[in-house]
């Protein structure tokens, strides 16, 4: 390495070590897990620092956030209130009006109406929001009715009252809860199809453990994207099992710690923006061509969710087990899709999933990350084009086109996709 080099890098580890060193202070054991983890973003963007000005940077993340449509397709809002008051934020996307003019009214017989649409609820992970879906959102407007929301304190929902009020923990049963009072505000009636990413799939599986015949009578579809069943304690995050161990030890005093301090911990997010972009990289994905806007908007939606809700939420993962509520989607057209480099959620608790339902189709993603709906959404917006069939939301000749439109013919064996142009 040369001295210039040597000198960049001992500034950076500097700095991180100054860093530490004020959190010590502030926080006890937080300040040392700050220093870790602000050394392990150190060593994963050294290169960039030491070639690439802040300034540079800065104009960088600008320019991508000034250029990038992703985050922009917006729907109808709605708002659900969760049992404790939480108002739980919604958008729906309707079926695009027939282009050609419309049939003849026919007589209803015995006053029946037509029957509900199929409605695609689509639920999101930890620390993102109803955007992570940007491309299947684009891809799907106009051709079946979606729900997309935002789960409590995530997005433009509200702050959990039961968190925020009363100091409650956050459970996954909570979540399940959530999504039963989105579907009774917005799809009262009708077949239903659930798509749940990572924290998004577990509450999935929360909403069926707790209402059984709501799965029974009304779901006709189930995807499940990087997500677990359970036994998340045992996740390594690619760590050295040593390293692993400590990090189980001291994460969740240490959150708990920077929870209360969120203004200062803030400021912190900030300045180190650049660090922690190189981790966020790291663990939304596994591709070394991700779109820099792509991996840019997933920075911002990470960024945006606050400290003392990343606490708040960390802890429900290690009790979360709902291994027994899949029986309740057996039977039903089921996807169960994950990267096979995903260290946040790993392929192997999908597989696990999918042993539990011998029917579901089971994709795992070679070069792909946790966030493998960014990273290969043509893929996995064709394989959802394929469960939307199977369960009748869309025609089994329809095609989805890059920002939702839909064709059907002669002769067209399933459905195909292409992402957004």
């Amino acid at each position: 390495m040369s001295e210039s080099r040597a000198d960049g890098a001992v500034g950076a580890a500097a700095t991180a070590a100054s860093a530490a060193d004020g959190w010590r202070r502030t926080t006890g054991i937080a300040g040392v897990a700050l220093g870790v983890v602000a050394a392990g973003a150190a060593a994963g963007v050294a290169i960039e620092r030491l070639t690439v000005g802040r300034g540079m940077r800065q104009k960088a993340r600008l320019a991508l956030d000034a250029a990038g449509p992703y985050g922009g397709v917006r729907g109808t809002p709605g708002r659900a209130y969760a049992d404790d008051g939480t108002e739980l934020y919604y958008e729906v996307d309707e079926v695009a009006p027939e282009a050609e003019p419309a049939a003849p009214r026919r007589r209803r017989l015995f006053g029946r109406r037509e029957p509900a649409p199929v409605t695609v609820v689509f639920c999101h992970g930890y620390c993102l929001n109803q955007d992570s879906w940007h491309y299947q959102r684009a891809a799907l407007r106009g051709v079946v009715r979606t729900v997309h929301w935002d789960q409590r304190s995530h997005g433009r929902s509200g702050r959990g009252v039961a968190q925020a009020r009363d100091g409650a923990p956050l459970t996954i049963e909570q979540l399940g809860r959530d999504l039963k009072a989105v579907i009774d505000a917005a799809v009262p009636e009708g077949p239903v199809v659930l798509v749940g990413h990572s924290m998004g799939g577990m509450t999935v599986m929360a909403l069926a453990d707790a209402f059984p015949e709501l799965v029974r009578e009304r779901v006709v579809g189930v995807a499940l994207v990087g997500t677990s069943s359970g036994r998340l304690g045992e996740v390594s995050f690619g760590l050295p099992v040593a390293g692993v161990n400590a990090v189980r030890r001291v994460l969740p005093g240490v959150l708990k710690a920077l929870g209360q301090r969120a203004e200062l911990v803030e400021r912190g997010r900030r300045a180190t923006a650049d660090l922690f972009a190189g981790v966020i990289k790291r663990y939304s994905f596994a591709s070394r061509d991700v779109d820099p806007a792509v991996a840019r908007f997933a920075e911002r939606m990470i960024e945006s969710t606050p400290i003392d809700v990343v606490a708040e939420f960390y802890p429900a993962f290690t009790d979360h087990d709902k291994t027994e509520a899949l029986a309740h989607f057996d039977g039903l057209p089921v996807l169960v899709l994950a990267g096979v480099r995903d260290l946040i959620t790993p392929s192997e608790h999908s597989e696990a999933i999918a042993d539990l339902l011998p029917e579901a189709e089971s994709v795992l993603v070679p070069d792909a990350g946790h966030l493998v709906m960014l990273e290969h959404p043509e893929l996995v917006t064709d394989r959802l084009a394929d469960l939307l069939a199977r369960a009748g939301a869309v025609p089994s000749g329809a095609t989805v086109g890059g920002y939702g439109r839909s064709t059907a013919g002669p002769g067209t064996a399933g459905p195909g996709t292409a992402g957004p142009r």
